[in-house]
Formats: C-alpha cells, structure tokens, sequence
C-alpha cells in the first residue's frame, strides 16, 4: 500500500492503531484473560499485513505522533491520582514499598547484566527498566545510556509484565495490591492491564507508576554519578 501524501499516511496510522485498540479493548472485556496490549499488537500486525503496509512505512509516519502524544498520556496520568482517597491509607507503608520496587527495579536487572557480562551500555540501559518511557528515555540520557536499548527494554518489560500479570494475581483479591504491582513492575502497560482489573486497580497503578518514575529519575541519575566518580 502508497500513500499520497506524509499527512494521508499518518491519519492512516493513526486510525489503524485507533482501531486495533477499540477492538482489543472490546476483546479484553468478553475474554478477561487477554493482555489488552498484546491484542492491539497483534491486531495492528494483522491489519498492515491485510494491507500490505510495509511496518517500516506505517512506524516511521506513526512513532512522531504517538511520541508526542505518550508524554501528554504520562502527565495526563494525575486525574486518576488526584481521584485517589488517601484518607485512610498507610501513606508511609506505600512510599516504602514504592522506594524498595524502584530500587530494586534498577538495581536487580543491572546486576544480572553485569554477572552476563553484558556491555557497560548495556547495563546502564537496564536502570530504566522499572520507569515508563518518557521518564525512562530521560534517565537514559542523563546517565549516558543508549536509548534505543533503553526504549527496548522498557517496552519489553511493560509488555511481559502486562501479559503475565493476570495468570500472577490468581488467589489475589485486591485490587489496589494488584494495580500497585502492575503500576510499579510494567508501569504504562500494566496501568493499561489495572484499568481493566477496576477503577481501583487502576488509581493504584497509576500511583505506582507516577511515584516510581519520579523517585527512580532523582536516585538513578545520583548513583550512576556516584559510581562513575
């Protein structure tokens, strides 16, 4: 498939990825067992193929846009948090947790890189594992990391934390422990997955999500300094 014109071929993007998200959306709510994200992807894949649009057609005119828009999506994550009742929660019990899940979210995927004997790149692009991607990206450029390979490795952990998560939670019953987890191990696509467990489940990811990227973007950067020093 050809398109006329760069503004064409991104309206067409942005509508095949539109569509693959409403039908997944409505997938996930028949099938409760089917990772959101993963359906959309899969969808997307089967309709360029329908097409024959070539992938690197279709990413080069979408990424810009969906780029631009991710950083608006990443702030626009406070209307849930702002909907959140603290009234009642262990405030200092939830800041620990999410300051353990940061650190160790860097610190534990850094250190299986160095015992792999993974280059010096490579380790410093796992730091940014645990945080979404715009915050990621932002580490990974303050401490030096190469940001294709951050991008990858977050994108990869949202997508296994979010497929996994619901075969993990079975015997759980509460939500707010379940978005928490999702919000703080595959931060956007786990919020995606809480969203679809509940309201609740998705405040708390959203939570997670927000403090752990703004705690891991203020120590990561100090400790990598330090270490480099």
């Amino acid at each position: 498939m050809s398109f006329d014109s760069v503004f064409t071929a991104t309206l067409a993007a942005i509508l095949l990825t539109l569509a693959a998200h409403v039908i997944a959306r409505v997938l996930a709510r028949k099938l409760s067992w089917l990772p959101m994200v993963i359906t959309a992807l899969g969808l997307v894949l089967v309709f360029l193929f329908i097409l024959q649009w070539d992938y690197n057609h279709y990413y080069s005119v979408a990424k810009p846009v969906f780029d631009h828009l991710l950083g608006y999506v990443t702030v626009l994550l406070a209307v849930p948090l702002a909907a959140m009742n603290f009234k009642g929660l262990p405030i200092k019990k939830l800041t620990l947790i999410v300051v353990i899940a940061s650190m160790v979210g860097a610190l534990l995927p850094m250190s299986l890189a160095y015992l792999l004997s993974l280059s010096h790149d490579t380790i410093l692009a796992f730091a940014t594992r645990s945080v979404t991607t715009p915050i990621g990206l932002s580490v990974a450029d303050l401490i030096k990391a190469p940001l294709a390979m951050a991008n990858l490795i977050i994108i990869v952990s949202g997508l296994l934390g979010g497929t996994l998560a619901r075969f993990l939670f079975r015997g759980i019953d509460d939500d707010r422990a379940k978005g928490l987890a999702l919000g703080l191990a595959a931060h956007a696509f786990g919020t995606v997955e809480a969203w679809q467990i509940s309201h609740t489940a998705g405040r708390y990811a959203a939570f997670g999500l927000a403090v752990n990227g703004l705690v891991t973007a203020v120590w990561v950067p100090v400790f990598i300094s330090a270490l480099s020093g």
